[in-house]
């Protein structure tokens, strides 16, 4: 392919000058990130906000579960986690990937020497030589100054991409702490559970013996007592499952983390409640996953400048100076000049570069938007979870007090020969299945709080030292 007509007469002279003495404006498409309406961002959230939405800090949110244990949990995983391992080893080599990009617009200089002594004929003679090389490549058309704008775009991606796995494991730690003190208490009560399902079955077995209860009904409360003592059985093994989970996620020693999971009662955390005062355009702030995705799309526009350039004629400066000794003598040749390299037919191959890399760019931005709609989506539907959780507790408390007080007074009657077994199972089975329903919207309440946290992107920022 022929090059485009740029050094032709007194302007190609011209455009030369321009460029060997100031350096020319770099070819390629003007990153300008894309405006809110391109990205179809409400103006405000369509779900409820709990607490109306006040003015609250994000920075401190997990101080206010006032949970001893969790905060030593999160910071064991941010101290040894891979995923943050892995997020500063990439911001490493983005770093060194931009010194490189850097580097290319710079001259270049290399030396040389070398001495050997030769014996010809019985005669010694000593040869010594040095030099000097230099090249430096004039950024012409911007090829440099895009590959580094792509770069520096790709370190601050890495770099929010470090935050977000800060923010992604925080919350799977405290998704995993609340699941696990939620198991924890849905098994004392399946434990209780078992417990008076084995009184009731010897108390009716020993019932059976005196001949004053029919068989039928202990073998009911036999079942029932295996039947609880197997849901005890599942339940501890949920707990061990979870607590797992933790070991992977902290890197403690599950000796030490169990440690320090019983060294407070069993209990779920009682947060005060999340509050949310960002609108939906504050997202691609707020959220670091948004802001990966955005300096992604900057380096891809870079890109498009870089093939751009590749297309023009370079423009480099070379030079040579040696120096040799040879039986007295002393040389000094040098040089110095430029050369011109002018790409001329090279099959379409540099014009499909360009379209490549706009096709990567279309990739990015689509990839860019789907990421913010995405987003706006994990708050409404966090916000509508925990809105929901939040008002359903209320009853659920009142439901399952009111069951709780029913199968005691059942209980009581059918201790007092007033009421048949079966009755006792059911209203036994109605107050556990009620207790274990309220610890279900209670621990999803903070689930929910925790997701939602994640959703406007935990609060974070970036300032001096505060990434790898």
């Amino acid at each position: 392919m022929l090059s485009p007509p740029l050094f032709s007469g007194r302007s190609g002279l011209a455009l030369l000058l321009c460029a060997v003495l100031s350096g020319c404006a770099a070819v390629g498409p003007t990153y300008r990130a894309p405006a809110s309406e391109q990205l179809s961002i409400p103006k405000q959230w369509q779900a409820a906000l709990p607490h109306a939405g006040d003015t609250q800090q994000l920075l401190a949110w997990w101080d206010r579960f006032n949970d001893p244990a969790l905060t030593r949990l999160l910071q064991a995983a941010e101290a040894s986690n891979p995923s943050l391992q892995k997020a500063s080893a990439n911001i490493a080599s983005a770093r060194a990937s931009v010194t490189t990009a850097r580097a290319s617009g710079q001259p270049t200089l290399s030396g040389s020497a070398s001495a050997s002594r030769n014996n010809t004929l019985g005669s010694a003679q000593t040869t010594s030589t040095g030099g000097l090389d230099a090249s430096w490549e004039i950024d012409l058309f911007g090829s440099v100054r895009r590959s580094a704008e792509s770069a520096d775009a790709t370190l601050q991606a890495r770099q929010a991409d470090w935050h977000d796995a800060r923010v992604s494991l925080a919350a799977e730690v405290a998704t995993d702490y609340v699941t696990y003190r939620a198991c924890q208490l849905t098994l004392q009560a399946s434990q209780a559970d078992a417990r008076s399902s084995q009184t009731t079955a010897d108390v009716t077995r020993r019932s059976l013996q005196a001949g004053m209860t029919a068989r039928a009904d202990a073998d009911l409360a036999d079942a029932s007592a295996a039947s609880a003592s197997a849901t005890a059985i599942a339940q501890q093994a949920e707990c061990d499952i979870t607590v797992k989970a933790l070991v992977a996620l902290t890197g403690l020693a599950e000796p030490a983390l169990r440690q320090q999971l019983d060294s407070q009662a069993a209990q779920l955390p009682a947060p005060t409640g999340f509050l949310v005062n960002s609108l939906p355009v504050d997202l691609l702030s707020q959220r670091p996953d948004l802001v990966s995705a955005e300096r992604a799309l900057a380096a891809a526009s870079a890109q498009i400048g870089v093939a751009e350039a590749d297309r023009y004629p370079r423009l480099s400066l070379s030079g040579s100076l040696s120096g040799s000794r040879s039986a007295g003598v002393n040389t000094t040749p040098w040089s110095f000049g430029p050369s011109l390299s002018l790409p001329l037919l090279n099959g379409g191959a540099k014009r499909a570069a360009v379209d490549s890399a706009q096709a990567a760019y279309d990739l990015a931005l689509a990839s860019y938007q789907q990421a913010v709609r995405t987003a706006v989506q994990e708050v409404e539907q966090s916000l509508v979870r925990q809105d929901s959780a939040e008002r359903r507790t209320a009853d659920v408390q009142r439901s399952a007090a009111g069951y709780r007080s029913y199968a005691t007074a059942v209980e009581a009657n059918w201790r007092a020969g007033g009421d048949s077994l079966l009755n006792l199972e059911l209203a036994r089975r109605n107050a556990i299945a009620a207790e274990q329903t309220l610890i279900t919207v209670q621990r999803d309440q903070l689930l929910y709080g925790i997701a939602l946290y994640k959703a406007v992107g935990g609060g974070w920022t970036v300032s001096t030292g505060d990434t790898p």
